[in-house]
């Protein structure tokens, strides 16, 4: 049996984490359909998530080296968001998970309305 345990960093706690928040899949993938994009796009390309809420989880995400922040020194200053090289590699996992999803979503429904 393996086992996961809690001593130090666990890497799959750490990712799974930060992925599994409610933003941070969808900041993702929003840059990965869309390329290069402004803050005030990226926030209109996702609807519902606040001002607040998109700068902790880019500031979140370009930490962790998956999006990378450019500032343009102009007046006033431009600043894009891509995702990294790092970034890429991620997005064909996400791809097979926002597919299982979608595949599965009626199930999972239909399951949960069960329970209730």
């Amino acid at each position: 049996m393996k086992k996961f345990l809690h001593e130090g960093t666990c890497p799959i706690r750490d990712i799974l984490s930060r992925l599994g928040d409610k933003w941070s899949l969808l900041v993702l993938t929003t840059l990965n359909a869309n390329g290069t994009m402004r803050f005030s796009d990226i926030q209109k390309s996702i609807g519902d998530i606040s001002q607040r809420m998109l700068t902790v989880t880019l500031r979140s995400l370009e930490a962790d080296g998956l999006v990378v922040r450019k500032i343009y020194p102009e007046i006033p200053p431009r600043v894009e968001y891509c995702l990294s090289k790092s970034g890429y590699t991620l997005i064909p996992y996400l791809e097979n998970l926002v597919e299982w999803a979608v595949e599965n979503m009626q199930d999972i429904v239909n399951s949960r309305q069960k329970k209730n």
